[in-house]
């Protein structure tokens, strides 16, 4: 079973759940939207029981410790940011990155801009930065996808999201979510300013800028029935991966895969970190 623990960084105290030994091979998990930690709940367990100590924070703006106000200290800057403090508190001078959703993005960029803090990348659903980009800009079917990312940006998300017992917060998960961590999720984020905290993600983030190559041996896990990913910039991923790279399309599936895949998802990961020793 994981373990509760506080990581104290500059930025504040960061919640996490944690997983096997102290001494085991570091694997960082990091959660999207709207989500937490307990994402991670099956991978948790699942590596903890490989040797690995794993490590799944709540990330900034989820963990009331480290909740700034401010949408400019959401910049995708301050959350690579933080993935290297947290990694620095554990004394991981290198360590297994695993992101889903927002998680995968920041997993991305830490890995395009600290290639020699990682041993491995595993993102979730969300492609390389730069095709998705681009996708964005010039296919009409990624451009509906990512539609619904204006509507978080707007000044009255969180009143829409939260009203009527929180309806169309609920709707966002589908059926594809356990309800207790559906309950959790709706709660911690009903919390006086979680919400808006977790909305800054998308207020500050501005497509456009380009990350680059990631030379990190690389596991991408796309499925097809993901709404808001499209094939075209999951297919183009592979032209920005130089390093060692996986390609894992999951059939049937919606956007929730570490919840509503782990099996699989779990068989990937452990495969990825066993190809990947060094």
């Amino acid at each position: 079973m994981a373990e509760y623990i506080q990581i104290p960084t500059p930025a504040g105290k960061f919640d996490a759940l944690t997983a096997g030994p102290d001494d085991g091979r570091g694997v960082l998990l990091l959660h999207g939207f709207p989500e937490a930690a307990v994402q991670w709940s099956e991978q948790l367990s699942v590596l903890g029981d490989a040797e690995c100590h794993a490590v799944a924070p709540d990330q900034r703006g989820y963990s009331p410790g480290v909740r700034p106000e401010q949408v400019f200290d959401y910049r995708m800057e301050e959350l690579v940011g933080d993935v290297l403090a947290i990694a620095d508190h554990l004394g991981w001078q290198r360590f297994d990155l695993v992101g889903h959703d927002w998680g995968a993005a920041v997993g991305w960029a830490t890995a395009a801009a600290h290639p020699e803090r990682l041993r491995t990348l595993t993102a979730v659903s969300v492609p390389h930065l730069d095709p998705l980009s681009e996708a964005v800009r010039t296919d009409e079917d990624q451009q509906q996808r990512s539609a619904y990312m204006q509507g978080f940006r707007s000044s009255g998300a969180e009143r829409t999201l939260l009203s009527d017992d929180a309806r169309r917060l609920r709707q966002i998960y589908g059926r594809a979510v356990p309800q207790h961590h559906v309950d959790d999720y709706v709660q911690r984020l009903s919390e006086p300013g979680a919400l808006t905290a977790a909305l800054n993600w998308y207020r500050a983030s501005r497509f456009g800028g380009r990350i680059g190559p990631v030379a990190v041996p690389t596991l991408y896990v796309w499925s097809t029935e993901d709404v808001a990913i499209g094939s075209t910039a999951a297919l183009a991923t592979a032209e920005h991966v130089t390093g060692d790279y996986r390609f894992e399309m999951l059939e049937d599936v919606s956007h929730w895969i570490p919840e509503e895949a782990p099996e699989t998802l779990n068989r990937l990961i452990l495969e990825h970190l066993l190809a990947h020793q060094d």
